[in-house]
């Protein structure tokens, strides 16, 4: 049979092996074709919406779910043979969707019907589809001259390959590096959870025994980030974080050529669509429009915060030099964690270590949920999963047995409150791997329908996957306060996601523009501050006591520490991405490293030795055709609007059901069948306002009543 195209809900991932990607893929690409074909043949006095549009919609449903299911599984199993039969596939796969809106025949039937009478009698929903459908077609190069389109179908085709092979050299040299310590001294200053992490991960790999221990440290975040924020030894700082910087920078890892083919060719495509430059062709239907307006949205955030930016590294640098009672002119690059963490525990007397026994991952997501319930009226809850080596799938195993691809996976259920109906199932994978690919994200596995006109409910299928720090002998693991941020961040897609009820799939859930996107995912994150809502989900893992009052005042006390600072570091990979993509004839023959200086002179504290470019690792931008690309603005943009509709919460009690019904009303269960800007002023009842996102950041004050 066809495993990856396997149809069944609970996926059987131990049948998803190597050799099956060919045939199971090369299949649902025959099906997808001869369905495309099938719309190609409708003629004008038998077209319907259902034989056009809806017909449409489904002919990539079986190759979507196949590939879908590959791409994830190189996202968290990485392995040769399974990369080998991708990449064999990767070409073809990418061909045909790019083959899509420049099929003469088949943009002749949707034209055509799109622009008939009988599209005004429809719901809509299907109208609002068919607008958006014909809006892609045309933005894809449907109205070209043959040269043209098959120029841009062959664009689309390389892009697929090159964005692909960019991010398998980050995950490659990230992995290539490790650093072994066997002198337990040089740890001075190393919070004991990151000790215990490393030494567990040295006895993994089996550099270590209880006579001869060592700690072995990656370039993977949890392994990281507590080097750089607190190890004393300058030097090992300095060989981390240069370490770091050479993440996919060196030989035949080298992305830096690879920067400058995608945004060549993603400059090329645009051009042959009539637009000035890829971020126009990205933005045109996203809420900021153009890139112009992109790049003035990101520079006027950055003019407006810049003068508290420059006070905060001064002050830090004042700080270093009071402590080591010696002149301070700047920073180095791997002192700046270092030093900006031990000013925040002697000004605020707040330690991450302190809080990490209050976020023991099992009880945050338990807390979460209980959080969600009383917001959103759902009822969650964990499964029973199973987890079987690939291709060893037991000849007797229960045929209802819900497989997961690791055994660190779990798997949940999504019902409503009120009616007890399934709305949907996710997987959460919290803790790296080396065959795991760095970050958080969440995915769509298989997007439901919400049933009517004859059809029965169709739960969604998702998942939430990040990297954060591991358990550790047995105990349960322990997170920082940030990577709880993380948790309710991708909890908040996936609610998006599985409470979307909309009727046609690809205008439900999270396919909305993406400037749009992060504010679900960002609302959540503001429940991770209120006391009501921390007691919900922080308790002490052992004793389950809530955090105590004098600690949550320190933490509030230090939230806004260094956050122009922060601010400013998301502004500076919005304007990157923008001036790369806008102005990449200004840029194009120089130094990778030179540029980043150049475009970003007054976004970054001026450190004493220049970093190099993030752009050789920033897989947001480059490890995908489009992705973030001419888009890494929208997380700002998505903050203006989290942070002003977080006021409706607050105003209404934070924890209000009432609102909290209306947000899942008017955003989660919507989907893009509305247009988006219409949908947040449906829940706020007016245009999003800037200031309440400087106010929550420390940067401006509230007006006076």
């Amino acid at each position: 049979m066809h495993p990856f195209l396997d149809e069944t809900f609970h996926v059987r991932w131990s049948t998803l092996v190597p050799e099956a990607v060919e045939p199971d893929i090369r299949h649902a690409l025959e099906i997808a074709r001869e369905r495309i074909e099938a719309v190609c043949q409708v003629t004008p006095d038998t077209a319907t919406y259902e034989n056009t549009y809806a017909a449409f919609e489904e002919a990539n449903d079986l190759l979507s779910l196949g590939w879908g299911r590959l791409q994830h599984l190189d996202s968290v199993c990485d392995e040769p043979a399974q990369r080998a039969a991708l990449n064999a596939m990767l070409p073809e796969v990418s061909e045909h969707y790019a083959s899509i809106p420049l099929n003469d025949r088949l943009w002749a039937v949707l034209k055509a019907f799109g622009e008939s009478a009988a599209v005004k009698d429809l719901p809509p929903v299907q109208q609002r589809f068919i607008e958006e459908t014909m809006l892609d077609f045309v933005q894809s190069g449907a109205d070209l001259p043959p040269d043209k389109k098959s120029r841009v179908a062959a664009l689309e085709a390389e892009l697929s390959k090159v964005t692909k092979l960019y991010s398998e050299h980050v995950l490659d040299s990230t992995n290539a590096w490790d650093l072994v310590i066997t002198d337990e001294a040089k740890l001075a200053g190393l919070p004991a959870s990151a000790k215990a992490a490393a030494l567990a991960n040295a006895n993994a790999k089996e550099l270590a025994t209880d006579d001869k221990p060592a700690w072995r440290f990656t370039l993977q975040m949890p392994s990281m980030f507590p080097v750089m924020q607190h190890l004393d030894d300058d030097g090992i700082r300095r060989q981390v974080w240069e370490a770091s910087t050479q993440v996919a920078s060196n030989g035949d890892k080298d992305n830096t050529p690879l920067v400058w083919k995608i945004l060549e060719l993603r400059k090329e495509k645009a051009g042959l669509l009539g637009n000035a430059h890829f971020a126009d062709l990205t933005l045109q239907r996203r809420m900021a429009r153009s890139g112009e307006n992109a790049l003035g949205f990101v520079e006027d955030l950055h003019d407006r915060i810049q003068g508290a930016f420059n006070t905060e590294y001064r002050e830090l640098c004042d700080y270093k030099a009071r402590v080591t009672e010696a002149p301070v002119d700047g920073l180095e690059p791997w002192e700046f964690a270092y030093w900006s963490e031990r000013r925040r525990q002697e000004e605020y007397d707040l330690d991450d270590e302190v809080l990490r026994p209050y976020f023991p991952v099992d009880r945050v997501m338990s807390g979460m949920f209980d959080l969600c319930s009383k917001l959103f009226g759902i009822t969650l809850k964990e499964r029973e999963s199973v987890y079987y080596e690939r291709g060893q799938r037991p000849a007797d195993a229960p045929a209802d047995a819900i497989e997961v691809w690791h055994p660190e996976v779990k798997f949940y259920d999504l019902s409503d409150s009120a009616t007890g109906a399934h709305l949907g199932s996710f997987y959460a994978d919290w803790h790296p791997r080396e065959s795991k690919r760095g970050g958080a994200w969440m995915n769509c596995l298989f997007t439901g329908h919400p049933g009517g006109d004859g059809k029965a409910r169709e739960p969604h299928l998702g998942l939430i996957t990040g990297n954060m720090t591991p358990p550790v002998d047995g105990k349960p693991a322990l997170l920082t306060h940030g990577e709880v941020e993380t948790i309710f961040h991708e909890f908040g897609h996936l609610l998006h996601g599985l409470l979307s009820d909309v009727a046609v799939r690809s205008l439900a859930g999270t396919n909305v523009p993406w400037d749009f996107v992060e504010l679900p995912s960002q609302i959540m994150e503001n429940f991770c501050w209120d006391r009501q809502s921390l007691d919900l989900f922080a308790r002490h893992h052992e004793t389950g006591e809530p955090i105590p009052d004098e600690l949550f005042d320190r933490m509030i006390a230090a939230k806004n520490y260094l956050s122009a600072t922060a601010f400013m570091r998301q502004l500076a990979f919005g304007k990157l991405d923008l001036e790369l993509h806008i102005h990449l004839d200004r840029y194009l023959g120089k130094d990778l490293d030179a540029v980043d200086r150049e475009i970003l002179e007054s976004y970054r504290v001026p450190l004493k030795t220049e970093t190099p470019s993030m752009a050789r690792r920033f897989g947001h931008l480059f490890s995908s055709a489009t992705g973030y690309a001419a888009g890494y603005y929208s997380y700002k943009w998505a903050e203006v609007l989290d942070a002003d509709a977080f006021t409706r919460f607050q105003e209404n009690g934070v924890i209000d059901p009432t609102t909290g019904a209306a947000f899942r009303e008017h955003i989660l269960s919507k989907g893009n069948s509305a247009p988006v800007d219409e949908l947040y002023r449906r829940f706020m009842g007016r245009d999003a306002a800037l200031d309440p996102l400087l106010i929550r950041s420390g940067l401006a004050e509230p007006a006076l009543a």
